[in-house]
């Protein structure tokens, strides 16, 4: 399933040259759940917190992904830097498609003042393979569902996500 969206958003960003931004991501609140996997009304992923503070397994995942390969630009926690966005903010106006089609393609923002450039990520599987659960993450980090601390609990990994996750690593 990962990889159908991201051909999908690379296609796009492809055929138009550029990523149209839609419509906000919408209420985060998660309606399904599939093998672990969350999704909201419009059948996006979504992050699940338990009263407990237990998060699901995608908002967990995203966290050490995101602050394996996003920090270094995006800053801790989504909270953006002198170099980056704050991705924090930039979620809660950026939906699922649009953050796919950045992250698999890049972007370019040039103005008078200054160029900025997100490289694509589309090739790099440690990001590739794991972009709906630093989406997830980010859109729990945007609506302050969880705080700027690794979660504490989480639900176990499905057995679908790591056959998953083993295929797009290719193991």
């Amino acid at each position: 399933m990962r990889k159908i969206w991201f051909v999908t958003a690379a296609i796009v960003v492809v055929a138009t040259g550029r990523v149209a931004f839609a419509e906000a991501p919408g209420d985060p609140t998660a309606v399904k759940s599939e093998d672990g996997k969350y999704l909201d009304k419009d059948g996006n992923p979504t992050y699940k917190i338990q009263t407990d503070g237990t998060v699901d397994w995608y908002t967990y995942s995203g966290y050490r992904r995101y602050h394996s390969e996003c920090h270094v630009c995006h800053g801790p926690d989504g909270m953006g830097s002198t170099y980056a966005p704050a991705l924090k903010d930039s979620l809660k106006t950026m939906n699922y498609a649009d953050f796919l089609g950045v992250v698999a393609s890049g972007r370019k923002n040039v103005t008078t003042s200054q160029e900025n450039v997100m490289p694509a990520f589309g090739d790099n599987p440690n990001v590739a393979c794991y972009m709906d659960d630093i989406y997830v993450y980010l859109r729990a980090r945007s609506n302050d569902a969880i705080g700027r601390v690794r979660p504490a609990k989480h639900e176990d990994k499905s057995e679908a996500y790591t056959k998953a996750e083993d295929s797009c690593m290719g193991h």
